[in-house]
């Protein structure tokens, strides 16, 4: 085989290491054995599959004698969302300044911050509303409060990086004329962040209104809860129609947030 010939030859994997075969071994051994502790069967799966087209069958059609209080629900829903996140955002922002690398105050106060926002990034949100509702009572309040550190745990880290990353100049030309600390923040480095800020916002109000739904199943308000009464009730057809809603909802969300994201887009170029 000539030289041109081999040189016209697409590139081929590298034989792995040693190292890399073992690691390999190991992930795939792994993998089995958590597919054994996953529980998976096949003939449990078949044997399901008559219940859920019963299931499936009483949804259809979908149940409209409760769809004024379903739809009230929807929007209590999106407001513990909205509401969850815009707080969350604005505690974000400061705790963000102190994880920054560039803006910190001292090292270990960015070591403490980062050390309790990764706490509560986590736990999980239902544990958050479990506690809430135990601490609060039931209802929107608890939902809220589970969002806001939902919120706080997703934010944070994502606004601290986009705050490390800015251009040096303008806060370098403010700390040459005596600006304060506070100042550069405020007037340089938030202002050239602000673009990645909106951006991770707009995620988290998504992300937001997905769990609030899932977070009415444990009393913390919104329309999961309407939805954990009709599964309890065997009401698979109001289930339906909760879904259905819920479904039109987060797809309004993600294309306002869409939509949003491209026109920041635009209007950065």
């Amino acid at each position: 085989m000539s030289e041109k010939t081999k040189a016209s030859l697409p590139a081929r994997f590298e034989r792995p290491s040693l190292f890399s075969a073992l690691l390999f071994a190991g992930f795939i051994a792994l993998f089995c054995w958590s597919v054994s502790a996953a529980g998976l069967s096949l003939p449990q799966l078949l044997s399901g599959l008559p219940n859920m087209a019963k299931i499936a069958g009483e949804m259809v059609p979908p149940a409209t004698d409760r769809v004024s209080p379903m739809l009230v629900a929807v929007l209590v829903t999106f407001q513990m969302a909205l509401v969850g996140t815009v707080l969350g955002v604005l505690i974000s922002l400061p705790l963000a300044v102190l994880m920054a690398r560039n803006y910190t105050p001292h090292p270990l106060v960015r070591s403490f911050v980062r050390s309790v926002v990764s706490f509560i990034r986590t736990v999980p949100d239902l544990a958050w509303a479990l506690f809430f509702v135990a601490s609060v009572g039931l209802g929107t309040f608890a939902g809220t409060l589970t969002l806001v550190m939902d919120t706080v745990g997703f934010c944070a880290r994502f606004f601290a990086e986009a705050i490390e990353e800015v251009d040096d100049g303008a806060p370098e030309a403010l700390t040459a004329i005596g600006a304060p600390r506070a100042s550069i923040v405020v007037c340089a480095a938030l202002p050239m962040a602000m673009p990645s800020l909106i951006n991770t916002s707009l995620f988290a109000l998504e992300k937001s209104v997905r769990a609030s739904v899932v977070l009415g199943l444990v009393g913390a308000g919104g329309i999961g809860a309407e939805l954990a009464t009709a599964m309890e009730m065997f009401r698979f057809d109001q289930a339906a129609t909760i879904i259905l809603l819920v479904f039109l909802l987060v797809l309004t969300v993600e294309k306002l947030s869409s939509h949003a994201r491209v026109a920041l887009l635009k209007k950065r170029r």
